[in-house]
């Protein structure tokens, strides 16, 4: 059973201690999200695929229609395992992004390097009850996305690391 925006206890704890960031892991919802619109697009190309090869060649070729349905069953696997993947930590001078199956990605976003701090949600999204958080640095490089938030939790990541980020760059 996959839970979303769960802290991963073999890296969660007090990171003074040496044990590490807690890492946050995206909402559930940004799971059945993605899964519906794989669901939507793959059967309305398999319906249509279907269709066509069945009227305009033989019925035997409607068969066809069945590769869709299996890039479906593949695609809902691998949205499983990218979801999975992502996480956030928030540290006590930058923001760690990690994301990934078979090439990790960390993303290291120093509070005082940031220049601004978006929230933003798509018609979907917002159907869905999600947001997205996008922060960008002088480096283009460097600019990190944490999507599929809750509203509430993007609007209060978004305040704090501008909070954050204005504290590190009056300092320097």
């Amino acid at each position: 059973m996959e839970t979303g925006s769960q802290e991963n206890t073999d890296t969660a704890g007090d990171e003074r201690a040496g044990a590490g960031p807690g890492w946050t892991g995206l909402p559930p919802g940004l799971l059945r999200m993605r899964r519906l619109l794989l669901v939507v697009w793959l059967g309305l190309l398999a319906i249509g695929l279907g269709l066509l090869l069945g009227l305009l060649a033989a019925p035997a070729w409607a068969a066809f229609a069945v590769l869709p349905l299996a890039l479906m069953a593949w695609g809902w696997v691998m949205l499983g395992r990218n979801w999975r993947s992502w996480r956030y930590a928030e540290r006590a001078d930058d923001l760690l992004i990690s994301r990934g199956v078979l090439w990790r990605e960390e993303t290291v976003v120093p509070y005082g390097r940031m220049q601004l701090v978006e929230v933003t949600s798509g018609p979907v999204e917002r159907h869905f009850g999600l947001a997205s958080v996008q922060l960008h640095t002088a480096a283009a490089a460097t600019d990190a996305t944490i999507p599929g938030l809750d509203p509430a939790e993007a609007e209060r990541l978004r305040d704090r690391l501008t909070e954050l980020g204005e504290a590190r760059s009056a300092g320097l």
